[in-house]
């Protein structure tokens, strides 16, 4: 999968660094954090890669949102073998953890702290 984004990178000539927003967060209260992208798991924003449960997204075309510590992306995705694309805002919540909205949809995540 993350060879598709590989291509797609450089199809497009877009690479974004996702910046403070990097780290492993859980999906649930109880996830296991090693268990990257798996049902259960966590999810990792990591050098302009969100992955995700069986996807990755590419952070495309960051729009900073006034006086918010906030993004908007274009998520370029791969996962099941279908490519799509998806709007997005992700921002560091209060707390830590990291708050991320879809059209329509809103979560907070929880950052994994070193050895969980």
């Amino acid at each position: 999968m993350l060879r598709a984004v590989a291509i797609w990178v450089a199809s497009t000539g877009t690479v974004v660094a996702a910046g403070s927003f990097d780290g492993i967060y859980k999906q649930t209260p109880t996830s296991d954090c090693a268990a990257i992208g798996a049902n259960g798991g966590s999810l990792k924003i990591s050098s302009g890669i969100f992955t995700g449960v069986d996807m990755e997204c590419l952070l495309a075309r960051p729009v900073s949102v006034v006086n918010m510590d906030a993004k908007l992306f274009d998520m370029q995705c791969t996962g099941d073998g279908s490519r799509w694309t998806e709007r997005a805002m992700i921002m560091n919540a209060a707390d830590g953890g990291l708050i991320m909205v879809w059209n329509g949809y809103a979560f907070h995540y929880d950052r994994c702290e070193a050895g969980e």
